[in-house]
């Protein structure tokens, strides 16, 4: 991943700080509330920061819904996006709050842990909709789907290729069939 300079700022400062914090930002750090989170939200993504639970005094990055504060710090990964060599007692820290450990842990059923990208889907849904019109023989148009949905076409095609292949990791193939055009199917798995 290439870092932005905003990224850099950001993760180089926390470098410097004996406990790996992120916050508070420089000063230097010229981004609204809102480029700030989106900055954030990219770090965790890439794993190059973590949650952590906030000390008293430390500023928080979120409340969970117990009342607990969570802050972030420099991980591994990003003391090494930075090409920083980190130490087996790092200031960075790889532990996340003890909330977002449960949850992974509920998660990790005996179907998800065999392929976590297919996770049950929910009835009852609109995205179960789309996925049982897709899964039937004839497969389903973008039309048909915003149709059985509600959705608008863009809004279909985002979920085909978001929430089914990237996050569920669903093979969807598609056609064009004449007198109907594009037609998206999944395939029955073996």
């Amino acid at each position: 991943m290439k870092l932005t300079d905003s990224q850099l700022v950001i993760l180089s400062a926390a470098a410097k700080r004996d406990d790996g914090a992120i916050l508070p930002l420089l000063k230097s750090v010229k981004l609204n509330k809102g480029a700030v989170t989106l900055v954030l939200k990219s770090l965790l993504k890439h794993k190059l920061v973590t949650e952590r639970d906030a000390a008293p005094g430390d500023e928080a990055w979120r409340e969970q819904r117990d009342g607990r504060r969570c802050t972030l710090a420099i991980t591994n990964a990003g003391l090494k996006a930075l090409g920083v060599e980190a130490a087996p007692e790092s200031k960075a820290t790889q532990t996340k709050p003890e909330s977002v450990q449960r949850k992974a842990d509920v998660k990790t059923t005996a179907a998800v842990a065999k392929n976590p990208l297919r996770a049950p889907k929910r009835k009852g849904t609109k995205l179960s909709l789309l996925i049982d019109l897709m899964k039937r023989k004839g497969g389903a148009t973008i039309e048909e789907a915003a149709k059985a949905t509600g959705w608008q076409h863009h809004s279909v095609r985002g979920a085909i290729s978001g929430a089914l292949k990237k996050k569920r990791g669903l093979e969807v193939t598609s056609t064009s069939v004449e007198g109907r055009g594009r037609v998206y199917r999944i395939p029955a798995q073996a």
